[in-house]
């Protein structure tokens, strides 16, 4: 979700409207001051919270469960002709909802985790959808309301025919931009990601699906920044080489994304696309624990 252009052509920032908005969620330099606020968060370690060993009721499940409208990216990504190399240009008009992929990420499983949608029941007016929507992001990311306490949202099937028709008002309502800018597990980017530590993301990962748990996944390349996006996984598919998790990106609402694990490397590749020039990125699972 970068707020900055990339350092060199061939690089993207990702999320620069996305969370990976663009790039980076934030400056560099902001990145770096809360990271290192965060240090010593360091000593929680790396127990998994028992909230990541929550079974959901079921999965997950792609423009049901994901909003309609898009995380907007700042740049416009291309490729020069003449060099061959990937470059960018801001937008014109300028887009209006832009870094904001965290907040589309983690807004997504909280409707996951706390709505229930009633398309029979008459629509309300749009006081009444903006209370329920207050009191649904207020509650945590992390572990599903009982069923009785789940919040009604009347008139609509799901949160994608929902968002199709309240944009404007889920955008206001779910959370700004620096939602992204100081996320509490930022601090996480900065130190070094060993292959043993992207083995154990990559099995987590899967874990989690398995209880129908979608993670919401940080994807990074740091320092550089290329990429600094937000993702929520919501399936996988297991060969003997490697592991395709399915994904929802808040920058394409129009179709699920790919993110590999080859096993053998233990490496995650996050594949070429409008803001992002593809290739190796380092991944870990982000609004799971006090400390991320």
């Amino acid at each position: 979700m970068s707020c900055s252009k990339p350092t060199a052509p061939n690089h993207t920032v990702t999320g620069q409207g996305s969370g990976a908005h663009g790039a980076a969620p934030c400056p560099g330099s902001l990145i770096r001051l809360v990271s290192l606020l965060s240090l010593a968060l360091l000593l929680a370690g790396c127990a998994v919270p028992r909230s990541a060993q929550t079974r959901f009721d079921r999965p997950f499940t792609f423009q049901q469960d994901s909003f309609a409208y898009p995380n907007e990216l700042v740049w416009e990504y291309h490729v020069d002709a003449a060099s061959g190399k990937v470059v960018h240009t801001r937008r014109e008009p300028p887009a209006q909802y832009t870094l904001h992929c965290f907040v589309v990420a983690n807004s997504a499983r909280q409707f996951f985790l706390h709505a229930r949608f009633d398309p029979a029941s008459p629509m309300a007016d749009e006081s009444t959808y903006r209370r329920l929507i207050q009191g649904l992001v207020s509650r945590s990311p992390r572990q599903a309301s009982a069923a009785e306490r789940k919040i009604l949202i009347p008139g609509y099937a799901n949160l994608y025919a929902f968002s199709q028709a309240h944009a404007s008002l889920l955008k206001s309502e779910c959370g700004g931009a620096w939602r992204s800018y100081i996320q509490r597990g930022h601090w996480r980017m900065i130190f070094p990601f060993p292959r043993r530590h992207q083995e154990r993301m990559a099995r987590r990962f899967l874990e989690s699906l398995n209880r129908n748990r979608p993670p919401i996944v940080h994807i990074v390349r740091f320092p550089s920044l290329s990429i600094n996006h937000a993702v929520l996984l919501f399936a996988a598919e297991e060969t003997s080489t490697e592991i395709q998790f399915t994904l929802y990106d808040p920058n394409f609402p129009e179709r699920p994304g790919r993110l590999t694990y080859r096993r053998e490397e233990r490496t995650f590749y996050f594949p070429p696309n409008s803001y992002f020039a593809g290739g190796r990125v380092d991944a870990y699972e982000v609004y799971h624990g006090f400390n991320y």
